[in-house]
């Protein structure tokens, strides 16, 4: 899997040494997550009885490219950073994924994300595969200045390897629009001439797109109300558990509760805020941007006003008490492996919607779906941010401006074409959303 490749002055070979407390850490918390994609396509390869040579072509990248960033600091003096980018397949056009920033970052984690990626673009049929970027950095302790030399170093060390019929990054963990215009102005720097399609999720004045800021929550609940219907549910009648309040998981709170739905649980690292009746999502929301937790509706740092929360009929709970909650609709949207096989059977909830990447192992999976649990998978239910740079890629070939209904509406008819593709599927062979979702993808990615 590993290949040599002609290397630019601020690019070497990294090797990080595994026999160290980081490297264990590492393979123990990162290789999870292949191993996890691949339980998902041993799944689905099965169901399709393909042959030693197309399982191969899911379990080992087209090319995994390493670097090592060295930035001048402010201080003065250099600092060096591990640095991946990871095509996994391309057979259904160029390579797709965003970048992330982040301390854990490493290859293995990449590569999964990469991984998943490819399957993500064709469950949802657009003409993209699978990539991903990372950084093993910590951009918190950067200054803007830092910030900026790593992101345009970044592009220097990979550019041979991008381009807008090649491969298209996008912001992911702790990247951002602004980070994406760097990107794209040292890019455009390198080849010399205007590039937009070169990277998306960049700031409008750009050439980014409405509504890419949403997207991912957006799609999510478009999926949902889709399977609502195949179920003759309305939305206004459920009661809903979102884990995870960052941008798609606040934003999901915002449309359910818009939607009618009674979310009675919402719950960030610091715990969860749980009531027997509907939490006001929008003061919660802003109680968490202004105090840093959805605690903060109630509490100042830990003092508590229990008073009103006896009057609210709301509890502070710990953060996994909302994996518990007895509603109709858990969505995860924070962390990976939240659900797990020692407490899988704590989850009430009939469904599923997998807004995070990989929230449920492999075995809770199998334990969830013999109780009759519908998990819509994160390869499905995530699906509309990668399907809105879609859009944005195709404005910026074209030049001509998507409005904010064009993004709606193409991508509401996106992700409900989607959903139907793997519910028909799922009943027609008898299998879970998540084994239709994966078979469906490989049989798109191995016919391209």
């Amino acid at each position: 899997m590993n290949e040599a490749s002609t290397l630019s002055n601020d690019m070497v070979l990294l090797f990080i040494p595994l026999d160290t407390p980081s490297g264990r850490r590492m393979l123990s918390s990162t290789m999870a997550a292949f191993d996890y994609f691949k339980t998902n396509v041993d799944r689905a390869a099965d169901l399709l009885a393909l042959t030693k040579e197309e399982r191969e072509k899911f379990e080992i990248p087209n090319h995994i490219r390493r670097a090592e960033l060295t930035i001048p600091m402010d201080a003065g003096g250099t600092a060096s950073f591990p640095a991946y980018r990871v095509q996994f397949n391309d057979a259904r056009g160029p390579y797709k994924g965003g970048i992330r920033f982040h301390p854990d970052a490493d290859e293995d984690e990449v590569k999964a994300l990469a991984a998943m990626m490819a399957i993500k673009c064709a469950v949802v049929d657009i003409p993209f595969g699978g990539a991903k970027g990372g950084v093993s950095v910590d951009p918190k302790k950067l200054t803007k200045k830092e910030l900026e030399e790593l992101s345009r170093a970044y592009v220097r060390a990979f550019a041979e390897y991008m381009g807008p019929e090649v491969d298209v990054p996008a912001p992911d963990v702790y990247t951002n629009a602004e980070i994406m215009a760097l990107m794209l102005d040292e890019y455009e720097k390198l080849v010399g001439h205007s590039a937009p399609a070169f990277i998306t999720g960049k700031p409008l004045d750009k050439g980014g797109i409405v509504g890419r800021d949403t997207a991912t929550a957006d799609g999510a609940i478009a999926v949902l109300t889709a399977l609502l219907a195949d179920q003759h549910r309305d939305i206004s009648k459920l009661t809903v558990a979102v884990q995870g309040v960052g941008n798609a998981g606040a934003r999901a709170a915002q449309l359910l509760s818009n939607d009618g739905a009674s979310v009675q649980a919402l719950a960030d690292s610091h715990g969860t805020l749980a009531s027997p009746n509907s939490l006001d999502v929008a003061s919660v929301l802003r109680a968490k941007e202004e105090k840093g937790s959805v605690s903060g509706m109630y509490c100042e740092g830990s003092v508590c006003d229990a008073a009103r929360m006896e009057e609210d009929a709301v509890e502070l709970r710990d953060p996994e008490a909302v994996l518990s909650a007895p509603v109709d609709v858990l969505v995860p949207a924070a962390l990976e492996e939240q659900i797990r096989k020692d407490n899988v059977e704590l989850v009430k909830a009939g469904i599923i919607l997998e807004i995070a990447n990989g929230p449920i192992t492999p075995e809770a999976d199998v334990i969830l779906a013999a109780n009759g649990v519908a998990i819509i998978p994160d390869v499905l239910a995530n699906a509309g941010g990668v399907t809105v740079s879609y859009f944005e890629w195709l404005q910026n070939r074209s030049d001509i401006l998507w409005t904010a209904s064009d993004v709606q509406e193409r991508l509401n008819e996106t992700m409900r074409d989607a959903y139907r593709d793997v519910a028909d599927f799922a009943l027609t062979r008898g299998v879970t959303l998540r084994e239709a979702a994966y078979a469906l993808a490989l049989t798109r990615i191995l016919e391209a």
